[in-house]
């Protein structure tokens, strides 16, 4: 007995002996939600050098290390930094130098808030975005003789919210050299009478984007900074940009060499020739913070604005069914391009015509491989038949385009074709995994919404008080994986982040509510109270 009890002393005193190893950061007493299965929490973690090297309880962690910093977390719950899987990083940054027209209810409100905004800026162009027509009462497109009497001699374009129709007064139009005759593919320029209305439906806009004034280095890169910052503030850590040119990217990895840009960015290239024809001979660009391995192709339209192609006519348009936007001969040459080399290849699809043709384009481009996580964005309307083609392809949604776009889906295409619409839970049992974003600034940035709409399937009203088809919302461990590991696993990078284990890059967020417990309810309220990225602090609430 007095032998045990000696060799007891000298062990605890060689323990404390010991010398505790050297971490940055300790944080202690805290809920963390790891996302790994074989670890699912724990109440404390440790980061050197930009990475964690310990995850476990708070006791034996303040005994082993040593931090130049320790947090006390005083129980809050911490994840891994939040990854939105489709976004427009860059888009949102420039949207915020120009007009906003997001959540007006009438084309008069719209004119209002551009006279108002060319009062104060006395642009020689006017540019924007964000107008609805179907959250007007009258939900039909504008036209733009309003536009031409306010604005006869200053041009005018200002996109849909989606994106994926504009309108421009005659000032505009005349500068793109576009008349009645001007024919149209992959879309639409409306007519009324003969007369053009000054909207253009898809790729006809390039028409008249092409006329807007390049942003400068400079414009692009208070952007990026912009968009940063409301990254962070809202505990996103990684961003997948939704496709971007080849000097945009050559900015973004300048800046973040330059530590200027901290934001980690997985960038799909615009799948255009020229950027094909350099990105296939260049290969895959992979740095600390920036991952070039993929294409952005577009597929076809949006619901909103009847581009979305559909197997059958729009319920509310007859004989209309949208429309590709480039011909069937392009995305088979462009998906064996890919093919060809380790790229993957996302590609816009809303339509259950438009799903069905690329899931089979990427199925002949594969033959069969098994690993490439090429991906479908959006994935919004498909037709039962064809979810099995999911098996090998990567489901990349927005839950709260479901809840935004649930008041006037329905009309659109009808109560059959609608019940198989927005189905996450019917992707997620196809593929076995699914990849959770916005689309901002399509959506809010806000990736709390992202949470909410995918497990309540409600929008912020509330509405409706039983969820929106909720056979298909998420469970709050599928939406939380969505929004980390499998985003990060749709990225090949699950083994650098969307989990908090030993190795992994630091990036975690520290939230003021359990997210995973919380009355439903309350997780629209949540707020970011710190954003780490490599173990940096990028982000703290001043109100904390």
């Amino acid at each position: 007995m007095k032998l045990t009890f000696r060799l007891l002393i000298l062990v605890a005193l060689i323990s404390a002996c010991t010398p505790k190893q050297k971490a940055d950061l300790l944080i202690l007493n805290a809920k963390v939600y790891t996302i790994n299965d074989l670890q699912k929490e724990a109440t404390a973690i440790a980061i050197k050098d930009g990475k964690f090297i310990a995850v476990g309880n708070s006791e034996k962690l303040s005994s082993f290390y040593d931090a130049d910093k320790v947090i006390d977390a005083n129980q809050k719950p911490i994840f891994p930094g939040l990854i939105d899987a489709h976004c427009h990083f860059l888009g949102m940054g420039l949207v915020a130098q120009k007009i906003r027209l997001e959540g007006t209810k009438s084309y008069d409100e719209v004119l209002e808030k551009l006279v108002e905004f060319q009062k104060e800026k006395q642009l020689p162009f006017i540019t924007g975005r964000g107008w609805d027509q179907n959250d007007w009462e009258i939900k039909k497109y504008p036209t733009k003789d309003k536009l031409d009497s306010l604005f006869p001699n200053t041009p005018v374009i200002i996109r849909r919210v989606d994106g994926h129709a504009l309108l421009a007064n005659q000032t505009a139009i005349n500068l793109a050299g576009v008349t009645t005759n001007t024919l149209a593919s992959g879309g639409e320029i409306l007519k009324q009478d003969g007369e053009l209305t000054g909207v253009f439906i898809d790729k006809p806009m390039e028409l008249i984007m092409s006329i807007i004034p390049t942003p400068t280095k400079t414009e692009i890169t208070k952007a990026l900074l912009t968009a940063e910052s409301i990254c962070f503030s809202l505990g996103l850590t990684t961003v997948n940009e939704a496709g971007l040119e080849k000097h945009e990217i050559e900015l973004i990895d300048s800046l973040q060499q330059a530590s200027k840009l901290t934001m980690k960015i997985y960038a799909m290239v615009s799948a255009n020739k020229e950027n094909l024809d350099y990105y296939l001979t260049k290969g895959i660009v992979k740095t600390d913070r920036l991952n070039v391995c993929s294409f952005k192709y577009y597929g076809d339209g949006s619901l909103g604005s009847r581009g979305a192609a559909m197997k059958k006519a729009y319920s509310d348009k007859a004989h209309h069914h949208g429309a590709l936007i480039y011909s069937v001969h392009n995305l088979t040459e462009t998906a064996k391009r890919i093919a060809d080399s380790d790229f993957q290849m996302n590609t816009h699809a809303i339509g259950d015509s438009t799903n069905y043709i690329v899931l089979k384009t990427y199925k002949e481009a594969l033959k069969g491989e098994k690993n490439r996580r090429w991906k479908i964005e959006h994935a919004q309307i498909i037709d039962p038949k064809d979810f099995h083609y999911f098996d090998n392809i990567i489901p990349s949604v927005q839950p709260t385009h479901a809840t935004s776009d649930m008041y006037w889906a329905k009309d659109r295409i009808g109560e059959n074709r609608i019940k198989s619409g927005y189905a996450y839970k019917d992707l997620l049992n196809a593929y076995g995994k699914i990849a959770l974003g916005t689309d901002f600034p399509v959506e809010k940035v806000n990736p709390m919404l992202t949470f909410y709409a995918a497990v309540a399937r409600k929008d912020l009203s509330g509405f409706p008080e039983n969820g929106f088809q909720t056979e298909n919302a998420l469970t709050r461990e599928e939406a939380i994986k969505g929004m980390t590991i499998w985003a990060a696993y749709s990225n090949f990078e699950e083994n650098e982040k969307g989990s908090i284990e030993v190795g992994k890059s630091a990036d975690f967020i520290i939230l003021d509510r359990d997210i995973m417990t919380i009355a439903i309810d309350d997780i629209p309220n949540t707020i970011v109270l710190k954003t780490f990225s490599n173990g940096e602090l990028v982000f703290q609430n001043t109100n904390e």
